[in-house]
């Protein structure tokens, strides 16, 4: 085994635990503490796709602005009180069903696909050309997630603000 095989799967390993916690934390708190090393696995992915500025971006808005927001968010609410809520779902059982039949499909999928055996050509994609983008025909995009992250942030505000006397 070689130690980009190794790596991959000691990524994957930090990335599914953390999703893991992520998913079944009792604790809202620790659910948004553990998307730091779920995100940060999956930059190391991008690392070892040869995908670096992909891996700084992830870095940078996910692991870094991202979470920030949502620990902002939990700490503004009544969610950062550090209460543990039992969280029921009477739904488990057509969920696990659900998903036993997506990785069927996945996997039906990915063994009927004729995967190529060569090497194809790498992108064209630079660092110029993803800001040229962002800049061009995807700035709406790009602005409209910044008001969607903004109108969260207020509506966490508002939903924290204590009501006085009416």
């Amino acid at each position: 085994m070689t130690g980009e095989a190794i790596a991959f799967y000691v990524l994957a390993a930090i990335t599914l635990a953390a999703g893991a916690v992520v998913a079944t934390s009792p604790n809202l708190m620790h659910s948004a503490v553990a998307l730091i090393p779920a995100l940060l696995g999956v930059t190391g992915l991008y690392v070892l796709l040869n995908a670096e500025f992909v891996a700084g971006i992830q870095v940078l808005i996910y692991a870094g602005g991202i979470t920030v927001l949502i620990l902002f968010v939990i700490m503004l609410t009544e969610g950062g009180t550090g209460l543990r809520i039992r969280q029921r779902n009477e739904q488990a059982a057509i969920a696990a069903a659900v998903a036993a039949a997506t990785v069927a499909l996945l996997i039906a999928v990915a063994g009927r696909t004729p995967w190529a055996h060569e090497p194809g050509a790498l992108p064209s994609y630079t660092p110029g050309a993803i800001g040229q983008s962002f800049l061009g025909p995807n700035l709406p995009l790009f602005e409209g997630t910044s008001v969607v992250l903004l109108v969260a942030l207020v509506g966490a505000l508002l939903i924290a603000r204590k009501e006085t006397g009416e």
